[in-house]
């Protein structure tokens, strides 16, 4: 199972780097169905290696003129204390045992499945649903006058940070759709500066767990080292594919699997 976990490291960042979204979808199932790690703590492997993948892809994104740095540390600052803050206080005092359903016991790490599996269906719909870059006759895309809509890009980014903790989920399906209603910035550009704003939420929203986990770095930097690979082989496929259409099948596949989680940890909870 390792083997395939490793492949599917590749395509944590292979995703990052074509649709700028996705990569923390995929992180927790293969760190927890692949590799045996437990969920608590397979969330908080996610904000490391997506955080310093997403770091990574943002290089070459920046020297495209694809970042808004001004639009990422509006958007990033309340993401980033929200995150850091559910890490470090609000996950360390969820109890490991919640309540009981009958014979069935609600526990941290099937709360944590859970929530992740539902995050992977809603995340699934607005990829499905998700609107086409808009585009001139010539085939260039429609930038619009950038507008900030201050209170709801606030109110986004904490949200955003808060979710990020709890689940390990970088949020990039989140963050990228705001960027373009809320920013006004192109599709591109949104893509581009998400990677920032998950890079920064992401590794500072670790360091919470730093001292409440006792880390595998081994397991963590070869997972993390492959998915690095992948961001650079997405960014490279993502000149040449059609990005809508990806998101659409990738969406189909995040579907797929947020309904084997919920069912899984129904069925056969993880304890």
């Amino acid at each position: 199972m390792e083997v395939f976990g490793y492949l599917a490291s590749l395509f944590i960042g292979i995703s990052l780097g074509l649709i700028g979204g996705g990569g923390s979808i995929l992180t927790v199932p293969v760190l927890v169905y692949l590799f045996g790690v437990n969920p608590v703590l397979a969330t908080a492997y996610s904000l490391f290696v997506v955080g310093a993948s997403s770091l990574v892809g943002a290089i070459p994104k920046y020297r495209q003129g694809l970042i808004h740095l001004k639009t990422a540390i509006i958007f990033g600052i309340p993401s980033i204390i929200s995150v850091y803050a559910t890490r470090k206080f609000i996950v360390p005092q969820i109890p490991v045992e919640l309540f009981s359903l009958g014979d069935f016991g609600v526990t941290k790490s099937v709360l944590m499945m859970v929530l992740f599996g539902l995050l992977m269906v809603l995340a699934s719909y607005s990829m499905i649903r998700g609107k086409n870059e808009a585009v001139d006759p010539t085939g260039t895309e429609v930038e619009v006058v950038q507008v900030f809509n201050y209170p709801m890009i606030l109110l986004e980014g904490t949200l955003v940070g808060v979710l990020t903790g709890l689940v390990g989920a970088g949020g990039g399906f989140l963050i990228i759709p705001a960027l373009v209603m809320l920013s006004k910035l192109s599709m591109k550009k949104a893509i581009g500066t998400s990677l920032v704003i998950i890079a920064a939420k992401s590794l500072i929203g670790f360091t919470g767990d730093l001292g409440h986990q006792v880390m595998d770095w081994r397991l963590l930097g070869t997972v993390t080292a492959l998915s690095i690979v992948g961001i650079f082989v997405g960014d490279a496929l993502s000149k040449k594919l059609d990005g809508n259409k990806l998101k659409v099948g990738f969406g189909w596949f995040v579907l797929v699997m947020g309904i084997y989680i919920l069912i899984q940890q129904v069925v056969f909870p993880m304890k």
